[in-house]
């Protein structure tokens, strides 16, 4: 260890970059605000060399308190896991106020330390993935600053999160009472990017404790300080007697979603997050972000939608400005929300079709030569499909299975191997065979609710597309159940080995055949999250396999077996079809023959709109099996610590890493850790605009009793039973009839709805994977409920009604 991080205790002034470590996260904030020239009360920091000796300095301490003048002074903790920019540790560790005297301070240093280990600070750490044994306390003593009113300034809006609003909260005398929530502050929303906003300093006028003068100089303080530190952030202040402002502590805004990449055109920008889409909440490594990016901007711009995909928080995010602004678009955007994105992304569009800001403007967009070139072959597509199902159907796993069964193999070099990564054509799909017969399927999904509008309620017409054939991930989970049913004799093994060491042995072929071998060749390139290439799929790592065998091993009643679920579903919606098609006929004849043709249709083509997203698996597979021999190549030259460092470099990058012969192992790290904080990310926006303003933030607060949570109606049915609240299924326990509630599903989560007896998500749309598996299996389902993972417990009675869009909570 060097000299200079032997020190036990040290000036606020001489504290410089690089000794977090010593000084914690408060003392290194206010060493940079003093170092920036901002007015700070002087002091010092008892740093953590003097917390890992066990001992408090004494007589260094006096010294340095003597130089203070001595007086009252502030005692706060400044541990190193603290202040970070993903943990803020706000109110987490303790503070002492007014210590006066020598003994007095030595003990509130002493208890400052023994706040560390707190019960609130050891449930914090835990909370964010923090390590214990990593973390020290330093301890920052100043002088009191005698407040004439003081308190907390944002420097972007923590609610909404508008990078272009400041907010402050004041109170008269010490800013601890703001901080602490015992006072009724006031509050200034200063600025604002959406003219709707209520600015409360309006309404406070000459009662505020604040003055206009001062709320500029706050709000200039802190737009100096955020773009000098590089982040927004969360500022603690004070005005004293003579009306000087001095500032206590800076630390980021934790809270926040990663604000939208700057962007060169006019005006504000609307980004919808296409992920949710998918079922995938969680970040993209760098590697799938780049993959991503370009298969989605190219399947848009076939549909003549040039978007532009930009990456925010590792997420998906598509830029509809153009779309919105669009006076032949616009209007359609409801409605395709509704369908493919959801009612949250629907009514974030409605809600923004009223703002100026995105008024239609003549000549915003032009059909694209793509899309003009391939709607002749899409209306022969989708109109052979919709005359012929069961050859569209045929060609559609005729694609799938020369897929799996095609010879590859990879070249020796590592130079052919990026070659071929670069190559755009290289996932040899037929593209046709599965595109059209895969729109037709969305065509006659848009088509029912006109045809039978009077006729059907949308929970009936939901109850048709139960137990659904020709889809693949249904097969998968069915395939499962059946590899459970031979595995019966295995039963106490796989019931009481942790999925992990099972996976271990069966990598290694020490498991007896049971038919999971056949199961992993069939579906082994399906993972959550699955459509990231930088994330490992089943046949690398089984464990999520097994612990949803273990789920089905735990199904006893045979009534409620997923076959026969499925196959009761199946007959509800062949008996549901019969009966719209008869009231259609008594309405209009002609009208009763188009709605019984496509509610078939329906039946026969809906299935396949899981197909082209496994089908593009088989690339994916082979995509991420060839960066991996690239990362082995690097790691056995020691230019990478694992081979699946490359997962976050972009495919540029790597090109530069092989031709250059050097990593950017801080990028590499930093990136790591970025993922890993993504990870822990419990909500994210369905729509920003340019400024970081969650568009949701802005919509009218939904109305709740309390005990009603209120969504989307997605799958038909009412049940009741104990809720089980799951953030990750790679190792989840789903008993049989529990309700599964999670933010997101893909088709990685189904087969947790093989016991599962109904479903609750935060987003989805209707026609998303996981609605769709529910109303396969018959189990009722509700999506896009708000908060429904933090307002439901696991354990707690629910009840999940499929028609009224409801979950109604037990009250204890």
């Amino acid at each position: 260890m060097a000299e200079r991080d032997r020190v036990r205790v040290l000036t606020l002034a001489a504290i410089d970059d690089g000794q977090r470590d010593l000084v914690g996260g408060k003392a290194a904030g206010l060493a940079a605000l003093i170092a920036m020239g901002e007015r700070v009360p002087d002091g010092f920091c008892v740093t953590t060399e003097a917390h890992r000796s066990g001992e408090v300095p004494r007589a260094e301490v006096l010294a340095a308190y003597d130089r203070l003048g001595g007086g009252p002074v502030a005692v706060r903790s400044s541990a190193t896991a603290e202040d970070l920019p993903y943990a803020s540790f706000a109110g987490q560790q303790d503070t002492y106020l007014g210590v006066t005297g020598g003994d007095a301070l030595i003990d509130a240093i002493r208890a400052c330390w023994d706040s560390l280990h707190s019960e609130r600070a050891v449930a914090y750490r835990e909370a964010n993935g923090i390590a214990h044994e990593s973390t020290w306390m330093a301890v920052v003593v100043q002088p009191m600053v005698d407040a004439e009113v003081a308190g907390v300034l944002f420097t972007a809006n923590p609610l909404t999160g508008s990078r272009g609003d400041t907010v402050v909260d004041a109170a008269p005398g010490l800013g601890t009472a703001v901080v602490d929530g015992t006072v009724e502050a006031d509050h200034y929303v200063l600025g604002g990017s959406d003219p709707a906003y209520v600015r409360d300093s309006e309404q406070l006028g000459e009662r505020g404790c604040l003055t206009p003068a001062r709320l500029r100089e706050l709000r200039e303080v802190g737009e100096r300080v955020a773009a000098r530190l590089g982040a927004p952030q969360d500022i603690e202040w004070a005005y004293d007697r003579d009306g000087t402002l001095w500032l206590l502590q800076s630390r980021p805004i934790t809270t926040l979603f990663p604000a939208p990449p700057p962007s060169d055109k006019p005006g504000p920008r609307l980004y919808i997050e296409f992920g949710h889409v998918q079922g995938m909440l969680q970040p993209a490594t760098p590697m799938g972000m780049s993959t991503l990016q370009a298969v989605l901007a190219g399947m848009l711009a076939a549909f003549g939608l040039r978007v532009e995909v930009v990456d925010i928080g590792g997420r998906l995010y598509g830029d509809l400005t153009e779309a919105m602004r669009d006076p032949s678009t616009r209007k359609r955007l409801v409605k395709m929300m509704a369908v493919d994105f959801g009612p949250r992304a629907q009514k974030v569009v409605e809600h923004l079709l009223d703002d100026p800001r995105f008024a239609p403007q003549k000549g915003a967009r032009r059909r694209s030569a793509a899309a003009l070139k391939s709607a002749p072959k899409a209306a022969v597509g989708i109109l052979g499909a919709l005359a012929r199902p069961a050859a569209a159907r045929a060609r559609v796993f005729g694609e799938i299975d020369r897929l799996r069964q095609q010879s590859v193999t990879d070249p020796t070099s590592t130079e052919e191997l990026l070659e071929l990564l670069e190559d755009d054509a290289e996932s040899g799909m037929r593209a046709d065979a599965i595109i059209w017969p895969v729109a037709s399927a969305l065509v006659v999904s848009a088509a029912l609710p006109p045809l039978l509008k009077e006729v059907a309620s949308e929970d009936e017409i939901r109850t048709v597309l139960g137990g659904m054939p020709y889809n693949v991930t249904i097969e998968m989970d069915l395939a499962l159940w059946q590899v459970a049913r031979r595995a019966e004799p295995y039963r106490e093994m796989l019931l009481n080995t942790s999925p992990q060491e099972l996976s271990s042995a069966q990598l290694t072929g020490e498991l007896p055949e049971f038919g999971l071998d056949a199961f992993l060749d069939q579906y082994g390139t399906r993972s959550a999250a699955e459509v990231d290439v930088g994330v490992p799929r089943w046949s690398e790592n089984p464990a999520p396999v097994f612990a949803m065998l273990a789920n089905c091993l735990r199904v006893t009643d045979p009534e409620q077996a997923p076959d026969l679920r499925f196959q009761r579903a199946a007959g509800k919606a062949e008996e549901m079809l019969a009966e719209l098609t008869r009231r259609a006929c008594d309405k209009h004849a002609l009208r009763g023959r188009l709605a019984g043709f496509f509610l078939r249709r329906c039946r026969e083509l809906t299935g396949l709109r899981e197909a082209g997203k496994f089908a593009g698996l088989y690339s994916l597979r082979d995509r991420r099996r060839r960066l991996l021999l690239i990362g082995a190549e690097l790691q056995a030259k020691d230019l990478v610590e694992r081979a699946e460092d490359v997962m976050f470099l972009t495919l540029p990058e790597l090109r530069t890493v092989v031709r250059d012969g050097h990593v950017p192992h801080a990028t590499v790290a930093g990136r790591r850790a970025e993922y890993a904080r993504e990870l822990h990310r419990r909500t994210v926006p369905v729509a920003l605009l340019s400024d970081g303003t969650d568009v949701e933030t802005l919509l009218p607060a939904r109305q709740s009793d309390g005990r009603t949570l209120v969504g989307m109606g997605a799958a038909s049915g009412r049940v009741t039973g104990r809720a089980r609240v799951v953030r990750d299924p790679a190792s989840a326990t789903v008993e049989p009839g529990e309700i599964l509630v999670a933010p997101t599903t893909d088709p990685g989560w189904t087969p947790l709805f093989l016991t599962a007896g109904g479903l609750v998500t935060e987003t989805g749309a209707v026609m998303a994977h996981g609605p769709t598996v529910a109303r396969e299996y018959g189990i009722p389902a509700v999506i896009c409920v708000p908060g429904a993972t933090r307002h439901i417990r696991t354990g707690q009675l629910i009840t999940v009604d499929g028609a009224a869009g409801t979950v109604s909570l037990e009250q204890h």
